[in-house]
């Protein structure tokens, strides 16, 4: 396998998701947000590798097994023997989907930074990361992104705020001391409020301008996307289709967009495919099952 041009880095979750009106019974599946982009930037055609590490059991067997089917490169995964890979569930109500978590002490979060040689980006364009990888793998995340800084790589961050991981001042802090190293980010407008006091996407855009990243990506959910880059401004529409769940929709939105701007699109057009196919991740349940490949994305889109 060659050496991917998209690298993402963070921690795998197992997933068990209990469908709405189906108590008792849980599906199995896999999750962990930038896993989750990962593999929609490698259903779409990118060369694709993942950063962390995997407890020696069956759900950390289940991961290596999924990123080899789904073609991400796996030889910067370390396995600890001596720790699980996490876990969590997802319940849906009427509020939406709920999470429930089991990462304690799991594989990922023991990921130090001397686990992280120097050649880890090896030739990667583009490195993926995000607050939860942060929250969960503070060290090795920061000698991750030093790393790409100074090797001149891309660095794309995901606010994904979790304040289940972190008090709301650490989290502020050290997201935007991300974002701060990030050239391109992607953002919730529910995060994005809580993260920056600002409800309006503009303004919002315009904050994290101001940190330093060149293209911003505000997620309005079904609403669609705000995108600024390169001076311009645009709302992206959302896409109608019989969502039953969102898990991992955001993650699909992030990888689709890294694996369409990878291969030379502007960040308006691959946004547009993004947002497609983040459209489509939303009908069916889980965060993995339903990330479409390109084929179905382009059939949204009418191509």
């Amino acid at each position: 396998m060659s050496d991917p041009s998209i690298l993402a880095l963070g921690e795998p979750l197992f997933e068990f998701n209990r469908r709405a009106g189906e108590e008792g019974l849980w599906l199995e599946g896999h999750g962990g947000d930038t896993s989750n982009a990962a593999i929609a930037a490698a259903r779409q055609g990118a060369n694709v590798g993942y950063i962390t590490a995997l407890g020696g059991d069956m759900f950390g067997r289940s991961f290596l097994e999924l990123w080899q089917r789904e073609g991400v490169n796996t030889s910067r995964v370390k396995i600890d023997a001596q720790a699980p890979t996490g876990l969590y569930f997802v319940t849906h109500g009427p509020t939406g989907h709920e999470f429930t978590y089991r990462r304690t002490g799991s594989a990922a979060s023991r990921l130090a930074p001397t686990d992280i040689p120097e050649t880890v980006l090896g030739s990667a364009r583009v490195l993926h990361v995000s607050g939860i990888s942060q929250a969960v793998m503070g060290p090795a995340v920061e000698r991750t992104l030093a790393l790409a800084c100074r090797q001149r790589v891309l660095i794309s961050y995901d606010t994904n705020l979790r304040l289940k991981l972190w008090p709301l001042e650490q989290a502020r802090a050290a997201i935007h001391a991300g974002v701060s190293q990030a050239d391109i980010v992607f953002t919730s407008i529910e995060e994005a409020e809580t993260l920056t006091g600002r409800s309006d996407p503009t303004l919002i855009a315009d904050f994290y301008l101001g940190l330093g990243p060149r293209v911003i990506l505000v997620k309005l959910g079904a609403n669609g996307v705000f995108v600024v880059a390169d001076g311009r401004a645009e709302h992206i529409a959302g896409r109608k289709v019989a969502a039953v769940d969102a898990t991992g929709a955001g993650d699909t939105f992030a990888g689709a967009f890294l694996a369409e701007h990878a291969a030379g699109r502007s960040a308006f057009e691959a946004a547009t495919y993004a947002n497609a196919a983040a459209a489509l991740s939303t009908t069916g349940y889980g965060a993995v099952t339903p990330i479409p490949r390109r084929s179905e994305v382009e059939r949204l889109l009418g191509r």
